[in-house]
């Protein structure tokens, strides 16, 4: 397993890498140019002793003068210890050479002949010299030549070169870390941020999921951050809030059954009863546990749906017979109230019969139980060219935004007081947005001047049946 490295100590790193190179690149820029440089000024001098040598030469008249060459030759380069002169007949006799300096006069002829004023370093008398070479003709006839070569020290450029490369290495040492130390510094500086970003993070606890991290604070590199761990927070705290209300709405909903069978049981087994009385108890016991039957499996559901676990097993459907279906199951729940049941338009879907009727019945179960007296719930059906769509709409007390916003939530109840109702266990709408879901649709609820409807939308592309 690689060991984890803080962005700091990776951005110290980088700053100390980044430096090093840089420096190294210049250090070999500078050292390149100062050897071009001494390689330049040694040419130049060799140069010119070559220049002194072939007019030295070309005054030469007879055989004679030779005595004169080196008169002249040591009068010139008496101020000049550093250069070494040799210059040598082809027959291998040498004319004049100045110093201690023994030249290979192999190579002197060769390179004379085949590199002639091209700088080269030879290694003599223990030291490194650089040398340039020549065929010169003397004055004496035109057929008399001579080879010419010039040779100049560079044992002082080297120790030079030593130190400087010496003295060079050590400063991008000291540089790179020097930067290193200035990048660590700048990186803790540049990360402060996520620190006391960190530092409020860690304040966040159950009880304080309200709280959120300053985006006005940070850097704009850090503001996005800031701004997803905010919206972060708040979908955990509206989950744990969801979560908190249904756990209180769930042992308030299983409360009440427990406590009629718990009450009853005691009850009947205060006292000798007759069998009618046992059959009694027996018979609301089985009430309350067909109740919590079905609330358990409408959970088990909720669950399902929740997690992708409901695959609808679509067919072909004709809605408006199955709205005339529903209609006939509740006409006499209609009649009471004094409610007509209406449709109108007709569409077709491929969805689940039995999921999506059980949606269409909680929706018009719904509206029946909270509509006006003598008023109408009204199903009209729409099937265009991109989704069907199926609305509900019932007369009656309006619902509040603040309530249409949770009104799919489970166990949610317009009262706030939550009472227990016999009528249904406040899980109706949110298993038909269960349903509609898991059909790839959308149901939203709208609620003003005294009306209610629940619209379900589902897109073509997903009713296409395999």
């Amino acid at each position: 397993m690689s060991s984890k490295i803080s962005i700091t100590r990776r951005v110290t790193l980088l700053f100390a890498a980044a430096s090093s190179v840089v420096l190294l690149v210049l250090g070999f820029v500078v050292a390149t140019a100062v050897e071009h440089h001494f390689e330049h000024q040694d040419v130049e001098l060799l140069k010119s002793k070559v220049a002194l040598a072939r007019d030295t030469l070309a005054s030469l008249k007879s055989p004679g003068d030779l005595a004169l060459l080196v008169q002249l030759l040591e009068i010139s380069l008496a101020s000049d210890l550093d250069s070494q002169m040799l210059i040598v007949g082809f027959n291998k006799s040498v004319l004049f050479s100045n110093g201690d300096v023994h030249f290979p006069l192999v190579e002197v002829f060769d390179s004379a002949q085949k590199r002639p004023l091209q700088p080269m370093v030879w290694k003599m008398s223990n030291q490194n010299y650089r040398v340039i070479t020549m065929v010169l003709p003397t004055g004496i006839s035109s057929a008399s030549r001579v080879a010419v070569a010039v040779a100049t020290s560079i044992a002082h450029h080297e120790a030079f070169m030593r130190s400087f490369l010496y003295t060079l290495w050590l400063f991008v040492a000291g540089a790179a870390g020097l930067t290193g130390l200035l990048g660590w510094a700048a990186a803790r500086r540049g990360l402060a941020p996520l620190r006391a970003m960190r530092q409020q993070a860690q304040v966040v606890t159950a009880q304080q999921l309200s709280h959120r991290l300053a985006v006005d604070s940070v850097p704009i590199e850090l503001a996005e951050l800031a701004q997803s761990l905010n919206d972060m927070l708040a979908r955990l705290e509206e989950a744990f809030r969801r979560l908190s209300d249904f756990s209180c709405d769930i042992a308030h909903e299983l409360r009440t059954p427990v406590t009629n069978l718990m009450t009853q049981t005691q009850v009947v087994l205060s006292k000798p009863r007759d069998v009618e009385a046992y059959r009694d108890i027996l018979a609301s016991n089985a009430d309350e546990l067909e109740r919590m039957s079905r609330m358990i499996s409408d959970m088990l559901l909720l669950a399902k749906a929740e997690n992708g676990l409901v695959v609808p097993n679509r067919e072909t459907l004709h809605l408006a017979d199955e709205v005339r279906l529903l209609f006939d199951f509740y006409e006499a729940v209609a009649e009471e109230k004094g409610i007509q049941l209406a449709t109108e338009g007709d569409a077709t879907v491929g969805a689940d019969r039995l999921m999506l009727r059980r949606a269409l019945a909680n929706l018009l179960s719904n509206g029946i139980r909270h509509a006006d007296v003598n008023s109408t719930v009204q199903v009209r059906l729409d099937d265009a060219s991109e989704a069907v769509t199926i609305s509900v709409e019932n007369s009656g007390e309006t619902i509040a935004a603040e309530h249409l916003e949770r009104i799919f939530d489970r166990f949610f109840r317009v009262d706030p007081s939550r009472r227990h109702s016999s009528e249904g266990n406040g899980l109706g709408l949110a298993i038909t947005k269960s349903i509609v879901l898991a059909h790839g649709g959308t149901i939203d609820a709208a609620s003003s001047g005294l009306a209610t409807r629940f619209t379900i939308r589902i897109p073509h592309h997903h009713t296409d049946l395999t």
